[in-house]
């Protein structure tokens, strides 16, 4: 049984409801990373922690601050416990037209969904490598895989996300970690609410079943992919959406 992961975007919608399913799932150290502390976030840690019987230690970093990060990695590797797994959630939206995205809000976008989330996977791999085990989940979108108008920042980035994972997949698989997508469709999160402000209410038209998703839909797949149970499974993208019609 695994015993330790790494969570981003702890604080709300996806990854909030992917610290509780490995927690509930038996997980014995969880490292809910967060951007900015927040009471009720610590309050919620320390029930959960104390409801499933397991420690949940939150940590602070911003995404698009290398510093932030290696400091952040050093936090974690001071407890000097073995990272089973890493769950990289956080994210950022857009949904500016192509015209309309300035090269300022494009890297920003980047920054955060791309490259501080490649940064932070390359150092915890390399902790990774040292056991020669480990299971890296991506959480991207289907809006990297499916070409549509207001996509550009947002989906260009979850895009380059999706192929560096395949990527990193082949190179270390041999190495005893596997590297995972996810791609969710719209889902029942903060951020969709932002998505529905600029682009109405058409985010269902091409669902098979004609609802949102549950962030805990997409929580239960990232524990499958960083089980045993999926020792098989490597580079591969998952689109959790509901179906395409």
């Amino acid at each position: 049984m695994a015993n330790s992961v790494i969570i981003t975007g702890a604080n709300r919608g996806i990854g909030s409801q992917t610290v509780k399913r490995f927690a509930e799932g038996g997980y014995q150290k969880i490292w809910a990373c967060a951007r900015k502390e927040d009471e009720q976030f610590l309050r919620e840690m320390r029930e959960l922690s104390a409801r499933c019987g397991c420690e949940i230690k939150p940590v602070f970093f911003d995404l698009t601050s290398e510093e932030e990060i290696t400091n952040a990695v050093k936090q974690i590797r001071a407890d000097k416990t073995d990272i089973d797994a890493l769950i990289n959630v956080a994210g950022v939206v857009n949904t500016d037209l192509f015209f309309m995205t300035s090269m300022k809000k494009l890297r920003e976008v980047f920054e955060t969904n791309f490259f501080g989330t490649v940064y932070l996977a390359q150092m915890v791999a390399k902790l990774m490598l040292r056991r020669k085990k480990g299971s890296i989940v991506n959480i991207a979108s289907i809006a990297g895989l499916d070409a549509n108008p207001t996509n550009c920042a947002y989906g260009s980035s979850k895009a380059a996300l999706i192929s560096l994972s395949r990527i990193l997949a082949s190179e270390m698989g041999e190495q005893g970690i596997r590297v995972n997508v996810i791609a969710p469709g719209p889902t029942e999160t903060d951020m969709v609410e932002k998505v529905k402000e600029k682009v109405g209410d058409n985010l269902l038209d091409r669902c098979a079943m004609n609802r949102l998703g549950q962030p805990e839909e997409v929580a239960n797949v990232a524990f499958f992919l960083a089980s045993e149970q999926a020792s098989f499974v490597n580079g591969q993208v998952i689109r959790v959406d509901g179906g395409s019609r």
